[in-house]
């Protein structure tokens, strides 16, 4: 009985927590463009040792956004392409997602907010 419980109770937490990725409508993010998954990389590993994620945007991306520190703003879904979509909208708040390759080139999304 008590096995019982505790599977359904687990059950019952994994599908709030997936219905709540689903909820999300709109995300605030910021990103960086650049031409390679390598490029992407180095740069992010910068960022996690404690770089400005802006400051890098604003110094390496080719996205005209970079100039504002990569900043997009808040979006909702079918706004952006579809692997940019998918990445932003897994993401948790806070978080640097990436290296995501799109037909535009190779974007680190940071999370900057969920509603």
């Amino acid at each position: 009985m008590h096995i019982r419980f505790n599977l359904i109770f687990a059950i019952t937490v994994i599908s709030a927590v997936a219905d709540t990725r689903h909820m999300t409508k709109q995300v605030s993010a910021a990103h960086i463009l650049v031409e390679t998954e390598k490029k992407a990389s180095e740069l992010k590993e910068r960022i996690h040792g404690g770089e400005s994620f802006a400051d890098i945007a604003k110094k390496y991306s080719s996205c005209p956004s970079g100039k504002k520190g990569g900043e997009l703003g808040w979006f909702g879904r079918d706004q952006m392409v579809k692997e940019f979509e998918k990445a932003a909208f897994s993401g948790k708040k806070g978080e640097v997602v990436g290296p995501v390759r799109t037909e535009f080139g190779w974007h680190l999304i940071l999370i900057k907010d969920l509603r």
